[in-house]
C-alpha cells in the first residue's frame, strides 16, 4: 500500500498499519530539520517562524525578546530548521506564509503533506476540532509533532492520541509555552519548597474586554480559494459565514475561553502545584452578548477539587479588569491601563501569596495569617502562620515571551529523541480540565473524574459529552467511546 493511499483511508486509533519509525529519518546533530506547517494563520506563522528561529524571524514576530538589541544567548544558537512545506485549505493564508518562506512546497490537503517523505516534523495550528485526527495521522506517518493547544476537542480523544504517540515512538510537544519560562520553574520551586506555607486555594482568571465575537453577517458563498468543507472537517456542515473564520467564537470548533485561555493556566497550576488530576468539578456559565456572532460563554466559573487544594477558575468576555496588586516597573501579560492584571493565577498559602502570569510573578508576604486551624480540610489544625520575620521577602521578576524558547526545546528534543516536558500526557491533562468544566455546566451538576479511563464516574449523561461524532467523510480516525 502506498503511503498516500494509506493516509487517505480511515485508520483505527488502536492499530498501526505500518511501522512509522522505520519510515522516519534519523537526524544527526548537524542535519537540517525539515518542518511542515499545517494551518498557516497567525498562530501557525508565529510558531513556525520562531521554530526556524533566525534573528530576523524573532525580530519579526517576537520583538519584545530583544533588549537593547540583544537576545537571550539560548536563542542565538543556530536551529538549522527549514520550514519547507505549507498546508492550508485557504489559499490566501498560504500565499501570506510564502512571503517569509518562498521556497516551501504548498499543499491544500494535510494528508498530502504527511505523505511527503522529506518532511521530518509538522506544526499543527488548526481549529481545535482537527487536532486529534491530524496528530494521530502525523504520528502514523512517522512525523514528530508540535501541536498547538488545546490538545483535544473532546476529552475522550486523549487516550487514542497518547497511544498513537507512544506506539509510533514520536516526539510530540504541546504548545503550552508557559512551561519554557524560567519564572514558572522558579514559582514551582517556591510553592513545592514550602515558601508559601500550605497552599490550599488557587485562583485562575482570564478577563477580556469583549475579546471574542463580532457583529453578525449574513451567510454567503465562500471565497474562491477556500475549501469550506475541508475547513469544517469533522465539525457539523453549515453554510459559509465569514464570522466563522474567527473560529474561537464558536463551540463547533473550540470549547470557549476556558479552553483557549484557561488551558495555559491549568497547565501552569499543574506544574507549580505538582498535581495534575482533580477529583471533582462543578461549573456555571452564561452568554450575555447574544447579539454577537458565535456562541461561546461570556462568563464562566468552575471549581475543581484536587487531593490537597481547591482551584477556582473565572473568565469574562466583557470586562478586562484583572485581579491583584501592581508592582512599579513590572510588565504584565495582556496589560491595559495602569492597574489591571487580566490573565493570571494566584497561589494562596498560609504564609504568603504568589501571583503568576505568562511573563512574570510577584510574591506577597502580606495578607497571610488568620486563626490557627481555620479552614483545614480533613480535620486537624492548619500549620500556624509563620512569624513575620520568617516569612519570605516580597519579590518579583519578569521574563520574555516564552514561545521562542519553547520552539527551540522542541527542535532539541527531536534531535535528542527526548520526551518533552510539555508532552502529550501533560498537555492532555491540562486540556481535560477545560473539557470537564464545560461538561459539568452542560449537565448541571458536580462530577467525579476517573483519570484512568478519561471519563466521569457513574454518569452516563456526562460521558456522552466525552466524544462528538465526526462528520463524514472527515472521520479519518475511528475513536471508540
Amino acid at each position: 500500500m502506498e503511503r498516500r493511499d494509506f493516509l487517505r483511508k480511515s485508520v483505527s486509533a488502536g492499530v498501526t498499519a505500518w511501522t512509522a519509525v522505520s519510515a522516519s529519518r534519523v537526524l544527526g546533530a548537524n542535519d537540517r530539520l525539515n518542518v511542515g506547517l499545517i494551518g498557516c494563520g497567525g498562530r501557525g506563522t508565529f510558531d513556525a517562524r520562531l521554530m526556524r528561529g533566525t534573528p530576523e524571524d524573532i525580530q519579526a514576530v517576537a520583538p519584545e525578546n530583544y533588549h537593547d538589541g540583544n537576545l537571550d544567548p539560548r536563542l542565538k544558537e543556530p536551529r538549522n530548521v527549514d520550514i519547507m512545506a505549507l498546508c492550508d485549505c485557504y489559499g490566501s493564508r498560504m500565499d501570506s506564509a510564502k512571503k517569509w518562506t518562498p521556497q516551501a512546497k504548498t499543499y491544500d490537503d494535510f494528508r498530502k503533506l504527511l505523505a511527503d517523505k522529506s518532511v521530518d516534523a509538522v506544526i499543527i495550528a488548526t481549529q481545535d476540532q482537527w487536532h486529534a485526527q491530524m496528530m494521530i495521522l502525523a504520528c502514523e506517518a512517522g512525523k514528530d509533532v508540535y501541536l498547538e493547544k488545546p490538545v483535544v476537542y473532546r476529552v475522550g480523544e486523549a487516550q487514542a492520541m497518547i497511544n498513537a504517540v507512544r506506539r509510533n515512538k514520536r516526539i510530540v510537544q504541546i504548545g503550552t509555552q508557559h512551561r519554557a519560562a524560567d519564572h514558572m520553574a522558579e514559582a514551582a520551586r517556591i510553592v513545592q519548597g514550602g515558601k508559601l506555607g500550605e497552599v490550599q486555594f488557587v485562583r485562575v482568571w482570564n478577563y477580556m474586554a469583549g475579546g471574542f465575537g463580532s457583529q453578525p453577517v449574513p451567510d454567503s458563498e465562500p471565497p474562491a480559494d477556500l475549501n469550506w468543507d475541508a475547513w469544517l472537517g469533522p465539525a457539523p456542515k453549515v453554510p459559509f459565514n465569514r464570522s466563522r473564520l474567527s473560529y474561537r467564537s464558536f463551540m463547533d470548533y473550540t470549547n470557549g475561553i476556558i479552553s483557549d485561555y484557561g488551558n495555559h493556566r491549568f497547565d501552569t497550576v499543574h506544574q507549580i502545584m505538582g498535581q495534575e488530576i482533580p477529583l471533582t468539578v462543578a461549573s456555571s456559565a452564561v452568554r450575555f452578548r447574544k447579539q454577537r456572532a458565535g456562541d461561546i460563554y461570556d462568563m464562566q466559573q468552575a471549581t475543581y477539587e484536587y487531593p490537597n487544594f481547591i482551584m477556582s477558575y473565572e473568565s469574562s468576555n466583557y470586562n478586562g479588569h484583572g485581579v491583584g496588586g501592581r508592582t512599579e516597573g513590572m510588565r504584565y501579560y495582556g496589560m491595559r491601563g495602569s492597574d489591571d492584571r487580566p490573565h493570571g493565577m494566584a497561589f494562596y498559602g498560609t504564609d504568603a501569596t504568589l501571583f503568576v502570569d505568562r511573563i512574570g510573578m510577584e510574591l506577597y508576604p502580606e495578607g497571610s495569617g488568620g486563626p490557627r486551624g481555620a479552614g483545614r480540610r480533613g480535620g486537624g489544625s492548619a500549620a500556624a502562620p509563620a512569624a513575620p520575620s520568617a516569612r519570605p521577602a516580597r519579590m518579583h521578576m519578569n521574563e520574555d515571551e516564552p514561545t521562542p524558547l519553547h520552539t527551540k526545546y522542541f527542535v532539541d528534543n527531536v534531535r535528542a529523541r527526548k520526551d518533552p516536558f510539555a508532552n502529550i500526557e501533560v498537555g492532555a491533562r491540562a486540556t481535560a480540565i477545560a473539557c470537564m468544566g464545560n461538561v459539568a455546566y452542560w449537565t448541571g451538576r458536580k462530577l467525579k473524574w476517573d483519570p484512568k479511563t478519561w471519563s466521569f464516574v457513574g454518569d452516563a449523561e456526562a460521558n456522552k459529552h466525552t466524544f462528538r461524532p465526526n462528520r463524514k467523510p472527515w472521520d479519518l480516525v475511528k475513536f471508540s467511546s
